[in-house]
């Protein structure tokens, strides 16, 4: 669309409009309704020639609009038609100011720009923050005892190692956790080897630390392959059309409890920072199309991927392959920021769901459907049982590592089972229609026995749509990157599930991903954010209403680019 100026020599050139027809009350669009769009549309080339009058007075230099311009036209108000002739329906036409600024005779044409050319032109540069800072932010919460208690000793090793690099303060703590495990495992008699006992200072970490670390020697880490940078967020497109925003609505709900801001400071600890937009494809994947034979992928899937994490399409894949074996030791953290914000929100009067997958035991609060953690064996589950309130546990079918049941038995946990037990589990036959087992003080009573077949039922699907038909990492030699991007892609779709339809219907994260799997998007990259604008409807308004569109800052493999939402 171009708007002449009368009496100038400038002219105004609109690159994209798109016109929305509001009818507020009433049934009626009037007796042409054709008619009347075409009206509201002639009205605004002349709106804009009147708004922008200053900008194409003389003669002078190029202006660019940095902002969409709003022409709201209203029909019945004192303004113009748009037209020379008499028109019965008159328009009062309003335009939101928007910022312009001057482009210079020698700048290179806006479509030339690429997405790494815009970053280097953001006006102040980012940086993902260290292992340390969010240390400290959870210490100031009050969650770090209890997020380091769920660590593994290798991951704990590693941040250490890398907090020592830096010598940040916060190596302490972690020196203080290895400790008190070193001791109840050496027992009271036995002193630890390594440093002594006892808090460490509160200064600078001593220089004998890094001989604790030493167990995991960096020499024992995956050696990064070569590489060509395809791994950063740079792509040429100024705009990409995707199949689904589904990957693009986790953001949200993730951003809610900090896993976001975790990603950086996690993955900084292995030296993988500038490598989190194959983070953010791998979780991206987990809610797009099943991958076929457990490995080949769509074409319009990984367009879709590379999209939301910034990468140029197609990106290789044996980068992620690479990728998911060197970021292992960083993962736990990452789980365990997910497990402690589920864990806070879980009653303890509902049950937890348990049921094995993918040779593990896969952790799931029955309200919702969210996940809590996804071990390879019962005692990693325990510390997140009992995080949650010590609630029963409604144990699904699916293939429990052995000894699972007695296991549970001897911590104490009260359980419900219809799956068959070995002939030395400790467990009761439960005098029931079905045959069902039960174990521990306080069994589950009536009432969860009823609802376990449903619960075990939605369990089921939940593991194969987005545990077995969709591999984020299908080529990796182990399974933890394909177990954290599956978490956090049901805690996020758990969330838009729960926002939306808890009032009216069972909450469940398959609901989010049927529902929302083919909702195209057109995405845009500008120099300070990633702006995602999804078509109008019933889904675009279910999402406004429940506040999931909201924007989303600081997104770590963007660099620090906003995340936006609209519709139109």
């Amino acid at each position: 669309m171009t708007a002449p100026a009368a009496g100038s020599t400038g002219e105004i050139t609109v690159h994209r409009c798109t016109v929305t027809v509001v009818r507020r009350g009433g049934w009626s669009w009037g007796p042409d309704p054709r008619g009347l769009v075409r009206r509201a549309v002639d009205a605004v080339p002349r709106a804009l020639e009147d708004h922008f009058a200053e900008q194409l007075a003389g003669e002078g230099p190029d202006m660019e609009i940095t902002e969409p311009v709003i022409v709201v036209v209203r029909p019945g108000g004192p303004g113009r038609t748009g037209g020379s002739a008499p028109d019965p329906v008159s328009f009062d036409v309003h335009v939101v100011p928007a910022s312009v600024v001057e482009v210079p005779a020698d700048a290179p044409d806006a479509g030339s720009a690429s997405f790494e050319e815009s970053f280097a032109t953001a006006p102040t540069p980012w940086s993902a923050p260290g292992t340390g800072a969010l240390l400290r932010e959870l210490a100031e919460r009050g969650e770090l005892d209890a997020l380091l208690g769920l660590l593994p000793d290798d991951s704990l090793r590693v941040f250490l190692r890398a907090l020592l690099d830096t010598d940040d303060p916060s190596a302490g703590q972690l020196l203080a956790e290895l400790t008190r495990r070193t001791a109840l495992e050496a027992g009271p008699d036995e002193a630890p080897p390594g440093p002594p006992r006892g808090d460490p200072p509160h200064g600078d970490p001593p220089r004998l630390l890094p001989e604790y670390a030493a167990p995991a020697a960096r020499e024992d880490a995956v050696p990064p392959p070569a590489t060509d940078g395809s791994a950063e967020p740079r792509t040429n497109r100024r705009e990409a059309q995707v199949c689904s925003a589904l990957p693009f609505l986790l953001a949200g709900p993730l951003a809610r409890i900090g896993y976001l801001d975790a990603i950086g400071p996690a993955l900084a600890g292995v030296e993988l920072a500038d490598e989190a937009p194959l983070f953010a494809a791998a979780l991206a994947y987990k809610v797009l199309g099943p991958t076929v034979r457990g490995w080949r992928r769509g074409r319009q899937d990984g367009e879709a991927a590379a999209a939301f994490a910034g990468l140029e399409p197609p990106f290789p894949e044996d980068r992620l392959t690479a990728f998911a074996d060197r970021v292992r030791p960083a993962l736990p953290l990452l789980d365990g920021v997910l497990a402690l914000a589920v864990c806070r929100g879980h009653d303890p009067a509902e049950p937890l769901l348990l049921t094995g997958a993918d040779d593990g035991l896969l952790l799931v609060d029955a309200q919702g459907m969210f996940p809590v953690a996804w071990a390879g064996d019962t005692a990693r589950l325990l510390p997140h049982w009992r995080a949650c309130g010590r609630p029963p546990v409604l144990i699904c079918d699916g293939p429990l590592p052995p000894g699972t049941l007695g296991e549970l038995t001897a911590a104490d946990v009260p359980f419900m089972t219809a799956v068959r037990p070995l002939r030395d589990d400790p467990v009761t036959r439960l005098p029931w229609r079905t045959p069902l087992w039960t174990a521990g003080e306080g069994c589950p009573g009536p009432r969860l026995a009823a609802a376990l077949p449903g619960h075990a039922a939605r369990l089921a699907d939940l593991v194969t749509a987005l545990a077995e038909e969709r591999r984020a990492v299908p080529l990796a030699s182990h399974g933890d990157l394909e177990r954290t991007v599956t978490l956090a892609a049901t805690l996020g779709l758990s969330t838009i599930a729960w926002t939306l339809w808890r009032e009216r219907e069972t909450p469940d994260p398959l609901l989010a991903l049927s529902r929302f799997a083919d909702l195209e998007a057109t995405v845009r990259f500008e120099p300070d954010a990633v702006r995602v604008r999804v078509p109008l409807g019933r889904r675009h308004s279910d999402l406004l209403r429940g506040g999931l569109l909201t924007d989303v800052h600081d997104v770590v493999w963007l660099r620090g680019r906003t995340l936006t939402f609209s519709g139109g």
